[in-house]
């Protein structure tokens, strides 16, 4: 799937479209998330979509899909990530993972939203090691919230540069995701404040 055919599957398909592209970049979609969860808010901008039940959407889509690498880590257990280590350009995202696990423990999950790809290696492995669905969920979906919300608001500015923006996010990873989430918190307090000054 390309990014054409995405605008494409929205158009036909609508909310459901953006879910299922989310749900399954576990197994690895050509389409960065980032596009994907900036294109929702692209479309919603632009009347496609309802923003509201198309951040819902987008937001479901996001947090089951890593919610189905946490299910696979706590029943498969480590055989599919011995396999996945056999591969070059996975095995250096692993090792990114647990040394983040190690180090933060159940924060990582937090801020590996904001690193491709050890993003849904993270849950994988926090499913191995059997934490609780309950502890996942509070790490997890609370950052899944605020990862979602950040790119959704993103695409509603970036129109018709959701592609390379987004894109450009993927491989700058953490320092731009972190760097677009204190710009959109700049903005919201801005915002909040010129409205009082009206009041």
């Amino acid at each position: 799937m390309n990014y054409d055919t995405l605008l494409h599957s929205i158009a036909q398909f609508g909310y459901a479209a953006l879910f299922f592209a989310l749900w399954l970049g576990i197994v690895g979609m050509p389409i960065p998330d980032e596009v994907v969860v900036m294109t929702g808010g692209a479309v919603s901008r632009a009347g496609l979509l309802q923003p509201i039940p198309a951040f819902i959407l987008t937001y479901l889509g996001v947090i089951s899909g890593l919610s189905l690498g946490y299910i696979l880590g706590r029943y498969l257990g480590s055989p599919v990530l011995d396999k996945l280590r056999r591969k070059k350009n996975v095995h250096k995202h692993i090792q990114t993972s647990e040394y983040l696990l190690n180090k933060y423990g159940s924060v990582a999950l937090s801020f590996s939203y904001f690193i491709p790809v050890v993003r849904h290696i993270v849950p994988y492995l926090v499913g191995i090691n059997k934490m609780s669905f309950r502890r996942y969920v509070l790490f997890s979906y609370t950052a899944g919230l605020v990862w979602t919300f950040a790119f959704f608001t993103l695409g509603q500015f970036a129109g018709g540069h959701v592609e390379m923006i987004g894109t450009l996010i993927y491989h700058y990873s953490i320092y731009a995701g972190f760097a677009l989430l204190i710009g959109i918190l700049i903005f919201m307090i801005l915002k909040n404040r010129k409205r009082r000054r009206a009041l």
